[in-house]
């Protein structure tokens, strides 16, 4: 597994105790360093992953082992049927979606792709859509309001494709067109952050009734090292701009943006897939069956109160 920066000594552990199991043959002098070592190796791992830094929280939710949307959906839904193209452009792939269960929930899901190789990453575009991909989703959507079945929506982009031809075919208004219909369909909408949750490229389809996040998913108005650019002119003051911008989970949570942190295993959801799969499960689930029960004019009034509230200002008199 790639290790990230603060995984260094971990990984050290690590090593040092698979080589002495393969060399110590079941000896027990080699037993018991082998188990004083994984005590140390429990105390460290405790001790590196509740002291994580904001930065450091980043750089977890881009690891390139954790699980994409596609992992999500293959593990975690069943009887997935894809739906492909905004029937008027082109079949964006950064977007996946379609018709599948969840358990015993019948659902549209739709989720940004990043891919997990070279080839998979350049076809997805990293999980940047175009318009095409957000009118692709607002498709996806529409059809779940006409079949009266909820839409699940899994959040992972570094932001909207930013390209020429993106914004000539109305990336903005491809954008703002979605806050806008999403706020108006009436049926459930569960969101998810799974990875990176970057500006209007996640918002586009980051509209609901109520919103999870991973616990080291990251969800802000721009990603760290473009902050860093605009306000330091330095991209490698991304350290400042991930502790300025209080885009961790636990913030978002006390502004009341998202409705719930979602746990994943110590150190992060690479580690164990399994066990994030079973905790996204478990909330949209949970979730669903408090919402199923509101009329469509409840749950509409319900959304738009809950976006009306968001937001913190402060007043002060100016001395003259």
């Amino acid at each position: 597994m790639d290790a990230l920066p603060h995984e260094k000594d971990i990984m050290e552990h690590i090593r040092t105790i698979d080589h002495l199991k393969k060399k110590g043959g079941g000896n027990p002098i080699f037993s018991d360093e082998i188990a004083r070592l994984e005590q140390r190796l429990e105390k460290l791992k405790l001790e590196v992953y509740t002291n994580l830094t904001p930065w450091q929280r980043v750089q977890i939710c881009r690891h390139a082992k954790r699980p994409h949307a596609i992992d999500y959906i293959n593990k975690m839904f069943s009887d997935f049927e894809e739906l492909s193209g905004d029937r008027l452009f082109a079949d964006d792939k950064a977007l996946i979606g379609g018709f599948a269960r969840l358990g015993g929930m019948k659902c549209v899901v739709i989720g940004q792709e990043k891919g997990s190789n070279t080839g998979e990453r350049l076809s997805r575009n990293f999980g940047m859509m175009h318009p095409e991909g957000y009118k692709k989703a607002l498709r996806l959507m529409k059809l779940a309001e006409k079949f009266r079945l909820p839409v699940v929506s899994l959040i992972d982009t570094p932001g909207a494709f930013p390209g020429l031809d993106a914004e000539k075919r109305g990336q903005g208004a491809a954008i703002a067109t979605n806050l806008r219909e999403m706020m108006r369909l009436e049926t459930p909408v569960i969101c998810v952050v799974i990875g990176e949750g970057c500006s209007g490229g996640a918002l586009g389809i980051g509209i609901g009734d109520t919103i999870g996040m991973l616990e080291h998913a990251y969800y802000s108005v721009i990603s760290p090292e473009g902050c860093a650019s605009i306000l330091w002119k330095e991209a490698g003051r991304n350290v400042d701009a991930a502790a300025a911008l209080k885009l961790n989970s636990e913030n978002l949570l006390d502004y009341e943006i998202i409705d719930e942190v979602i746990g994943e295993p110590l150190g992060g959801a690479h580690h164990d897939h399994a066990t994030v799969f079973e905790n996204v499960k478990r909330f949209i689930q949970d979730k669903y069956e408090v919402l199923k029960l509101l009329p469509p004019h409840l749950l509409l009034e319900q959304r738009y109160n809950k976006y009306r509230k968001i937001g913190q200002f402060s007043t002060h008199e100016a001395s003259i």
